[in-house]
């Protein structure tokens, strides 16, 4: 354990220190009216300068050693959501799981639907290598195989598939862990459309491959002290219940907060309730990501999901900095956005930490 000079030395000042007992909505609002955002590192990227200038590439072995032996679950955590959709083909097809009709004119009239859909599938811009050296340590990856793919070229989806393959894509976050022995990873393989069982066993044996020893197999959650010592970096869960239950290096499915919500004030109202709902045991995802509906982009046709994202960014960013990590119930532990590197969002999570210091 450190010594209680160094403890001193690792706290930073508190975020939200002095909250007022109104309720966290009218909480959020007043600080939202009052916040002078940040012209320098913090700003909302309008014009798309998205950057990951790396800062919190090791955040994880950067830590107070405090924290080193505390559960991952009772970490803050920073994610992205749907993490892939910055390599979304132009030229793919409508995905198997949307309607008959979308996939319909995506064939019938592929120069208007597709480039459609693609601005409100993407929800990321940075790579994946750009997002680990941002300090995201959840990656949200939605696997599928497209039914014009050759018979194990695997792809990633949301609404449209992206030109990156699974195994290629698996193989550069290895490379990254390599060059990185100190940070652990959180993948949450997930969707799964158009795959076979015996494309699941592919899928998995390559998982094995790639990543080999540096797997947690299932169990309690590990704490960082507890992964270093094994030499592990990386827990996988697989949102597939038969699959996990044949292999002990797969985790079941983490729950996942989705407010599918298109304004943010509804967003922090459904985050609300289901913290007053209490956490799940293990780990879990809050997601602090807006979703579009039919509605919306009928009456904002020239907008993108990045248009509608980036000017609420602000508003969200005062409620991610208001929540807590650890073991209560309204506790939360990872936190996923869209369009990392627009703002501080990722260092707004891990700087979270530090409010474990104070208990």
């Amino acid at each position: 354990m450190a010594r209680p000079e160094h403890f001193r030395k690792c706290l930073t000042p508190r975020l939200g220190e002095g909250a007022s007992p109104e309720s966290p909505l009218a909480s959020l609002r007043r600080a939202v009216s009052r916040t002078k955002w940040p012209l320098m590192g913090g700003q909302v990227s309008a014009s798309g300068n998205f950057q990951s200038c790396g800062i919190n590439a090791d955040w994880m072995s950067a830590l107070c050693p405090l924290l080193w032996d505390v559960p991952l679950h009772h970490l803050s955590i920073p994610g992205s959501h749907d993490t892939m959709t910055y390599c979304l083909d132009k030229k793919s097809p409508i995905a198997q799981s949307q309607s008959r009709l979308l996939q319909l004119l995506g064939k019938v009239l592929p120069c208007i639907t597709r480039p459609f859909v693609l601005k409100w599938s993407t929800t990321q811009v940075l790579g994946v290598t750009e997002q680990l050296d941002a300090g995201v340590r959840y990656l949200d990856l939605r696997v599928a195989h497209m039914p014009e793919g050759s018979e194990k070229n695997l792809h990633f989806v949301h609404m449209v598939y992206t030109t990156a393959l699974v195994e290629d894509t698996l193989k550069e976050i290895s490379e990254w862990l390599e060059s990185h022995p100190q940070e652990v990873v959180i993948l949450a393989c997930r969707d799964f459309d158009g795959l076979t069982d015996n494309l699941h066993e592919y899928l998995v044996a390559c998982i094995n491959n790639i990543f080999g020893d540096m797997l947690c197999p299932r169990g309690e959650v590990p704490t960082l002290n507890q992964l270093w010592t094994r030499g592990q970096q990386v827990i996988l869960s697989y949102e597939e219940a038969s699959v996990v239950s044949r292999h002990r290096e797969l985790w079941p499915g983490i729950p996942y907060w989705w407010g599918d919500q298109v304004k943010p004030q509804e967003l922090i109202h459904y985050l609300e309730h289901m913290k007053r709902c209490g956490r799940p045991g293990g780990l879990f995802v809050a997601g602090i990501n807006l979703t579009e509906n039919l509605t919306y982009i009928l009456v904002h046709p020239s907008e993108s999901l990045e248009k509608m994202t980036l000017p609420n960014l602000p508003y969200l960013r005062v409620w991610v900095r208001e929540q807590c990590p650890g073991p209560g119930v309204r506790c939360t532990n990872i936190i996923a956005g869209d369009f990392i590197g627009a703002d501080t969002f990722v260092s707004d999570v891990i700087r979270l930490n530090d409010k474990l210091l104070r208990c």
